[in-house]
């Protein structure tokens, strides 16, 4: 039996006959009940439900950052599937029946928030990443942002991320690394900064590659 939520004229959540009422981020819909499939599935449909989990599988160890750096992104999706769509139209790449992600091409984070000028990343010690920008004034407008730091090992989908951490006007933050990691793994590093008051994020930038 379906509930109505907004009156007479209002959306609805449950069943109502053939048709179930929901919603999703606030926005409702309405679908029909679910049938049981009978066609075969063809082989193009199966390869793009391939290409669907590929992505799903990629994203999933970053799930607390792309929540967070895809925030707003859409109206009607969340950061996890903002980001995955963002994958999935511009990074997702298929040679042949391989289907293929270039992490330098990922982005972690979306947004009009200025990049820092000069980010660059080095391993200063066992188990540590430390992160660089060009320090600005903790009074400016940008001084308060806050910098995410993330390091994806892609081969065993282990990633380390720290969000938020120090203020722009810092200049530098440390990202601990597990030291569970094999000898020779490589980790793809990304930084990018959010607003003081988490309204706007920046864009993500690649920093390349790092061997533990």
């Amino acid at each position: 039996m379906g509930k109505l939520v907004g009156g007479i004229n209002g959306p609805f959540i449950g069943k109502v006959g053939s048709v179930i009422g929901s919603s999703r981020n606030g926005v409702p819909y309405m679908k029909g009940l679910y049938k049981n499939r009978t066609e075969v599935i063809s082989e193009k449909e199966s390869f793009n439900r391939r290409k669907f989990a590929a992505a799903q599988l990629w994203l999933k160890p970053l799930l607390g950052v792309v929540r967070v750096g895809f925030n707003g992104i859409s109206r009607t999706s969340g950061g996890f599937i903002s980001a995955k769509s963002h994958l999935m139209r511009t990074v997702l790449k298929v040679e042949g029946d391989k289907i293929l992600i270039e992490p330098a091409l990922v982005k972690v984070s979306s947004g009009d928030l200025p990049m820092a000028e000069g980010a660059a990343v080095s391993k200063t010690a066992p188990g540590e990443l430390t992160f660089t920008w060009n320090a600005v004034p903790f009074k400016t407008e940008y001084g308060r942002d806050q910098v995410i730091m993330v390091a994806y090992n892609v081969e065993d989908f282990k990633a380390f991320y720290l969000l938020p951490g120090q203020f722009r006007s810092s200049g530098h933050d440390i990202l601990p690394i597990n030291q569970d990691l094999k000898p020779g793994s490589v980790l793809h590093v990304y930084i990018a900064f959010i607003a003081a008051d988490r309204s706007r994020q920046s864009d993500s930038l690649y920093l390349g590659q790092i061997t533990i």
